[in-house]
């Protein structure tokens, strides 16, 4: 069967040391694969390194340069619109920290045959979180979800995950413009917009390991912000949500 011409937005900041092993990871999977790199001038080198990766190869990756962090919904969205004006059949979000697995794609893109959008999920049976995490970072990451989920009344098990997998067709028929949301937030405001669109959300098990290299972006102050986002979420889409229970009287 003919593989889904797929490609990865991978938004970098101080990713130098994980960027090369990372491509060469994704290159070597059994699927049709271009890289969009969106790197917010990063202070380590990673947009030089990314310009040197393109260079390797010609075809397959794309370097968006911006001039300072800008955030992770721009970042997707400005990553989405350069996308979304070529040929890709499929778009994959996914950090490029090792802390979701390259090879799960596979999976992920056979779910897509029968989904609009296919989530890497932690939280259904096959998956999880590291094994090393101490136990108030577990509970922490599962609470927030169950938060989000329970708030939202979405019928998903990992709402905040970041790593995911769209048809193309499906991403050109989200209306970005309304999309608020910063940070971390914005993947949970991303999935209810398709939720109460009524796209068709598949979740496929993934281990989520804590990230080879680095440091981590994920700190107390924006689970914080996005426990109150949540709210303003729920709120901005009410006309979404009785339009969809309209329909279905």
């Amino acid at each position: 069967m003919k593989k889904l011409r797929t490609t990865i937005v991978i938004p970098t900041y101080n990713e130098a040391e994980n960027l090369p092993k990372l491509v060469s990871a994704l290159f070597s999977l059994p699927l049709d694969l271009k890289l969009l790199i969106v790197d917010d001038s990063s202070p380590d080198g990673t947009g030089r390194l990314a310009d040197e990766l393109a260079k390797t190869h010609p075809g397959r990756i794309e370097v968006l340069h911006r001039p300072g962090k800008m955030g992770l919904r721009s970042a997707y969205l400005n990553g989405f619109q350069k996308i979304l004006d070529g040929d890709a059949q499929a778009v994959v979000q996914m950090d490029a920290d090792f802390s979701h697995d390259p090879a799960k794609l596979v999976e992920m893109s056979e779910l897509l045959k029968s989904s609009d959008v296919v989530l890497g999920s932690r939280y259904v049976p096959g998956g999880s979180v590291d094994q090393k995490w101490p136990l108030w970072r577990k509970w922490l990451s599962a609470f927030g979800n169950f938060y989000a989920r329970s708030i939202l009344s979405l019928p998903l098990h990992d709402v905040t995950t970041g790593y995911r997998m769209w048809r193309a067709g499906t991403l050109k028929q989200m209306p970005f413009e309304r999309i608020q949301s910063n940070g971390y937030i914005f993947l949970v405001e991303m999935i209810y917009l398709a939720h109460c669109l009524e796209f068709k959300i598949g979740e496929s098990p993934i281990y989520f390991a804590d990230r080879r290299f680095g440091k981590s972006k994920m700190s107390f102050k924006i689970q914080m912000e996005a426990a109150i986002r949540i709210w303003q979420v729920l709120w901005n889409y009410r006309d979404l949500r009785k339009a969809g229970r309209l329909a279905r009287l």
